[in-house]
């Protein structure tokens, strides 16, 4: 650093966040001079991560306004270079911390929730509940992640309106720092899936037991998450070779089953959450999807039956040897599904729908919910 670090404009410049990163630029170093003369001109020269850095645009614009906004700037000078590999290698280094390189940070004792979305079979809106409940832990101030970990039928990014649905400027692409990924953030949460690194999102993944099994252990372990209070994944339906890594790689998951209000479906989603519990992960609940749908007349039209949801928490609790709750009860909705086709959460769209009110009350009962710390290292030692 040539430039000292508690002056007026360094502390402007340190409300400049880093989209990828989510962290203040000032304290990624990525500020090399920040100098103000008598005549009011502001020089400042920001290192940018990596070439062709897709947060380009964005950290600049907001290094001008925040410079620019301090009493006594009359002009901004901003120059722009890059990180050289030492100064990206300390920075990777810093980010991960006590952890050290390519450690997996949401195992046993991580002060992380991590919650496990699943379902027995498909077609019940499994990742679309996944997605809603992401955004109401988001909205809740919560720091958020999602890992799309149903590889070959991966939807969260297009859910989230990340890709073709993504706004003009948003940053759609994972960014590699050296040997780290930086997943981009949508609605407040950040996302890494396997359709962000194909050249064709359309493209269909053919991949087999170890190479799931790589990728899901390479999205917990190279992705730069941060410190969240929540990690949600998105499983794919059934009890293949990911869920059974999920439950090798994270026995202190905690797994929400989603079944709908069918009987037949009911028998299916029973057997997610009896793997969850033969892998030694803990079932937080159930929740119902595509409950009923709302008549004109106030009466209520249930296309898929009744009660699904009820008997899969009750066979899960005899199961688990302890009451399993059914944390919501869904019901369906034209804008929970348009959410989806927009790529804008119906949580955050249309909050008073039905369907936002089921997901909402039960994203705030997994979180009333608890969990014992016991065990749990808080990184604290006595001096």
């Amino acid at each position: 650093m040539t430039t000292p670090t508690n002056t007026p404009l360094w502390n402007a410049l340190a409300a400049v966040i880093d989209p990828e990163i989510r962290k203040p630029i000032t304290e990624l170093d990525m500020v090399a001079r920040a100098d103000l003369d008598e005549d009011g001109l502001a020089r400042v020269e920001i290192l940018l991560t990596i070439v062709g850095c897709p947060a380009a645009r964005a950290i600049e614009a907001d290094v001008r306004a925040a410079a620019a906004a301090l009493p006594g700037v009359t002009s901004v000078e901003l120059s722009v270079g890059v990180m050289t590999r030492e100064q990206r290698e300390a920075l990777t280094t810093r980010l991960r911390g006590a952890r050290g390189k390519r450690e997996m940070p949401f195992g046993p004792g991580t002060l992380t929730r991590v919650f496990a979305v699943t379902s027995g079979k498909g077609g019940v809106g499994k990742s679309t509940v996944t997605a809603n409940l992401a955004a109401a832990f988001a909205l809740r101030g919560l720091r958020v992640g999602l890992v799309d970990a149903d590889v070959h039928g991966f939807s969260i990014p297009g859910l989230l309106g990340i890709g073709e649905n993504a706004p003009e400027g948003a940053l759609t692409q994972p960014t590699r720092l050296d040997d780290m990924i930086l997943p981009p953030v949508a609605h407040g949460i950040k996302v890494i899936s396997i359709g962000m690194f194909l050249d064709d999102p359309r493209a269909a993944v053919a991949w087999r037991g170890p190479m799931l099994h790589r990728t899901i252990n390479q999205f917990l372990s190279d992705v730069y998450f941060g410190d969240l209070d929540v990690l949600l994944l998105d499983l794919p339906p059934g009890t293949g070779d990911i869920a059974i890594s999920i439950g090798q790689l994270l026995p202190n998951a905690e797994v929400v089953v989603v079944t709908t209000p069918q009987p037949a479906a009911a028998d299916v989603a029973e057997r997610s959450g009896t793997l969850a519990q033969q892998t030694g992960q803990t079932i937080a609940g159930v929740i119902e999807n595509m409950a009923g749908l709302a008549q004109p007349d106030g009466s209520v039209l249930h296309l898929f039956g009744t009660g699904g949801g009820a008997l899969v928490a009750e066979r899960l609790s005899a199961i688990a040897a302890r009451p399993i709750p059914v944390l919501g009860s869904v019901p369906i909705s034209v804008p929970l599904r348009e959410g989806g086709d927009a790529g804008m959460p119906v949580v955050l769209e249309d909050p008073a729908d039905p369907a936002s009110l089921a997901i909402t009350a039960a994203a705030d009962a997994l979180l009333k919910s608890g969990r014992s710390l016991r065990g749990v290292k808080l990184g604290l030692a006595p001096r």
